[in-house]
């Protein structure tokens, strides 16, 4: 039968219509295709990365793109300790951490201070006299108060939470015996969140840790943060170091952790993430920064890069980490990366100095691994 010029015109409608449609779902597959992780965690949780020196002094580095690409907010890794700052009593240096804040000021990043009270990284001259021997309580805790309210008034307003105090309990549970505790005892926490909060009363105050879904740490940190809570002392957020393996923690025990620490009232932070693919000398040394393993070759296999088997293994298990972190993201408040690419990272020297890791989700050459689109479609689920 032949068709006339209307019956074709009405023919073409439809086809146009499917066409049209077709091409925006292209264009939707394609715009979620290339969502960045912040776009995929948005109304979640901030996702963020911790920026050395090295990223302070270059903005121009290709790695920094990439954190204003993915990221929306970011922690110093080193700049604003304690030894950095202050390496003289009453000498402030705040040259690198002023040009990290700028950074932030300048891209609209959350910022995250770290850390005011660490043992480790602390200058010697905290804890002694002229003479070298250790100091009274009320001199020690002076030096603190001088300290943090120094650092924390000058960017009031500016720093929306700080690492108050890193690293104080042990994995079975118990205080540290760090200077701080020696010569305060408990009360040195207690004063550190005090001064704290004093310097800046908007700021949010954290307690961060390694090693937290030990069940001992687990248990020390829930009966450290009660104290704190029972004597009236602001503590908003507990950050949960991710430095974690292949193998271990398993995802059951850092979901109980999430949850002990969340049924404090607080918000729960995953901080200083990343995954190392290389064998540990031991099993889950977490994360002690003085250990130090002699090289050995069987210990650094990865030169040259990743076997297949061994990135299926790393792209499932960030994947498990970050299905558990969207099934808790109303308990979550950040997911901090330690570094932006692999070349960043310290577990390249820690605990065997001279090996190559592969534990952050962007290669050295700043190129997305594969794991990052599918993180980013894992997020759209939810």
């Amino acid at each position: 039968m032949k068709m006339t010029i209307w019956s074709k015109f009405i023919v073409a409608i439809p086809l146009a219509v499917i066409l049209l449609i077709g091409l925006s779902c292209m264009v939707k597959t394609e715009k979620r295709a290339d969502n960045t992780l912040k776009d995929a965690f948005e109304g979640k949780f901030y996702i963020g990365a911790a920026l050395s020196a090295n990223h302070i002094n270059d903005e121009g580095q290709a790695s920094m793109q990439v954190l204003k690409n993915h990221f929306n907010s970011i922690v110093a890794e080193n700049v604003m300790k304690s030894g950095m700052i202050q390496v003289r009593e009453g000498e402030f240096n705040f040259d690198q951490a002023d040009k990290f804040i700028e950074i932030g000021k300048k891209n609209d990043f959350h910022i995250v201070g770290h850390t005011l009270i660490w043992h480790s990284q602390a200058p010697r001259w905290f804890f002694t006299d002229d003479e070298g021997n250790d100091v009274s309580p009320e001199v020690l805790s002076k030096r603190m108060e001088t300290h943090i309210k120094t650092v924390v008034g000058r960017y009031k307003g500016q720093v929306k939470g700080w690492d108050v105090v890193n690293e104080a309990i042990l994995d079975d549970g118990s205080w540290r015996q760090s200077k701080f505790y020696e010569i305060l005892g408990e009360d040195f926490m207690k004063l550190a969140f005090q001064y704290a909060h004093e310097a800046d009363p908007e700021a949010e105050l954290y307690y961060n840790d390694y090693s937290m879904a030990n069940p001992g740490k687990r248990n020390g940190v829930v009966n450290m943060v009660k104290k704190l809570q029972d004597q009236g002392v602001k503590i908003d957020g507990i950050g949960m170091q991710g430095h974690v393996g292949l193998e271990y923690p398993t995802i059951e025990a850092f979901e109980k952790s999430i949850l002990a620490f969340s049924d404090l009232g607080v918000t729960v932070m995953i901080t200083e993430l990343d995954l190392s693919v290389l064998p540990s000398p031991k099993r889950d040394m977490g994360a002690e920064v003085s250990t130090n393993v002699a090289y050995q070759k069987s210990l650094n296999p990865y030169t040259e890069g990743l076997p297949d088997s061994v990135q299926n293994q790393f792209d499932e298990r960030y994947l498990a980490f970050f299905k558990l972190f969207l099934d808790h993201h109303d308990k979550i408040s950040r997911v901090t990366l330690w570094g932006i690419n692999d070349g960043d990272s310290w577990k390249n020297g820690w605990p065997v100095r001279g090996r190559t890791d592969y534990p952050l989700l962007f290669n050295r050459d700043n190129t997305p691994k594969s794991v990052v689109k599918d993180i980013v479609q894992l997020a759209s689920q939810y």
